[in-house]
């Protein structure tokens, strides 16, 4: 199949969400829109006065049934070149220089099936959210978990949005782990996520679960690890590595 030329275009700020104390989310209204598939990302391209540019690549976290207007969510990386700029500079009615979608090793369409497992350290979630967020969009009864790994209750990006769809779908469940400090009160997961934990979330799916894992390095090989050594096909595993985030 022939992949279309991606072109750099100017994306208009339509909306900026804060999600957490370092995560904001940007929505961008795109000329060229074209749908893309939950997993993918986008460039963002910056250029400062004196020409210099810098590129960072962000995983979408809409879901392409969102026809015209691609969100981003951005960890605030406090010496990065990039998401300081996004979070402190950028407000509604800004440009910004995009290209994309870019991508196709990391996807998942519901035409792909489940059960699905869904495992993301920090801001790992956000393309795991997209495909969240697609399921919904084509009302699909895939099972789906997701096990989401933070330092501590105020570093969960989504926490609402999970919560509210767990509460409503029968056919999806949100684990939540924390290696830091976890809520008052919390019965859950505390500690960072390792076999035992994996076995008993994925107990009900067996070995004929898809697994997308994102996140840091050490976390996403942990996992695809430890999901080898439970015998799961290799190629029902998908994983996706970045910098430190707080997992």
């Amino acid at each position: 199949m022939v992949q279309p030329v991606l072109e750099w275009q100017a994306g208009t700020v339509t909306a900026i969400r804060t999600e957490t104390w370092q995560t904001k989310s940007f929505t961008l209204a795109l000329p060229k829109w074209m749908a893309h598939r939950p997993g993918q990302h986008y460039d963002i391209r910056l250029t400062a006065p004196d020409g210099y540019q810098t590129e960072r690549s962000y995983s979408v976290a809409s879901a392409p049934e969102r026809v015209g207007v691609i969100e981003l969510t951005v960890e605030r990386i406090a010496d990065g070149e990039v998401s300081p700029y996004l979070h402190d500079v950028l407000v509604t009615g800004d440009q910004l220089e995009v290209r994309g979608p870019i991508g196709g090793y990391f996807v998942w369409e519901l035409a792909l099936g489940g059960p699905l497992l869904l495992i993301g350290g920090g801001s790992g979630v956000v393309p795991l959210m997209a495909m969240l967020r697609h399921r919904g969009a084509q009302h699909a009864a895939v099972p789906t978990r997701i096990l989401y790994s933070s330092r501590t209750p105020e570093d969960v990006i989504y926490r609402d949005e999970l919560d509210a769809l767990a509460s409503a779908d029968r056919a999806f469940e949100a684990f939540f782990t924390f290696t830091r400090q976890a809520p008052v009160g919390w019965t859950g997961y505390r500690r960072r996520i390792d076999a035992t934990m994996l076995g008993e979330v994925i107990k009900p799916f067996g070995t004929r679960v898809r697994v997308y894992v994102c996140g840091p390095t050490l976390l996403v090989e942990a996992v695809a690890n430890a999901l080898v050594q439970m015998e799961l096909p290799t190629e029902q595993i998908r994983t996706e590595r970045f910098g430190p985030t707080g997992a």
